[in-house]
């Protein structure tokens, strides 16, 4: 994904990051272990990418994600995606994910069934474990069979999901 701008902001759970095209995001990153190494990533992510002040489109984005991991209610639905790079199986997966209102859930399986594709759990997991918009299309909403917490690749693992599912929840 070609980006061209990039910026670190702090949040609830710690220090996010975001890039941005022309077109929309391109990647939503959730906090590492310090600042250090959230810079490190999104400069590996998007090395094409300047650190620099968001545009303001990308500033209502961020008051977004911020407002919603303090446990307001933030619509996030609007803000556009730049998914030129994105599969068409894992853009299916994520429209059908951002449609998945803060505090509820959905199961892998759930996902697979609303896309028609009822034996396709596993893949809806690979999609939403490569998911590069955490928060905007969000992947800590959606569990494995029978309400357990399934899997989840960022920093912290499935601690970072419970936390911030209780967050949406006002636990």
């Amino acid at each position: 994904m070609t980006a061209y701008g990039f910026s670190l902001f702090d949040t609830a759970i710690g220090r996010c990051g975001i890039a941005w095209s022309d077109r929309g995001l391109v990647g939503v990153q959730l906090p590492e272990a310090s600042e250090a190494e959230a810079r490190e990533r999104m400069l590996q992510r998007f090395s094409a990418a300047a650190e620099m002040a968001p545009p303001h489109k990308v500033k209502l984005a961020i008051d977004g994600i911020v407002a919603l991991l303090q446990g307001e209610s933030s619509d996030l639905s609007a803000i556009a995606l730049d998914m030129e790079d994105v599969a068409p199986f894992h853009r299916r997966v994520y429209e059908v994910a951002r449609a998945i209102p803060p505090g509820k859930t959905l199961a892998y399986g759930d996902i697979a069934a609303r896309l028609g594709a009822p034996g396709a759990a596993r893949a809806v997991g690979q999609a939403l474990g490569r998911n590069p918009f955490p928060m905007v299309v969000p992947c800590h909403r959606v569990l494995a069979a029978g309400g357990k917490i399934g899997g989840f690749s960022a920093h912290g693992g499935t601690a970072t999901k419970r936390r911030m599912l209780a967050i949406e929840r006002g636990e």
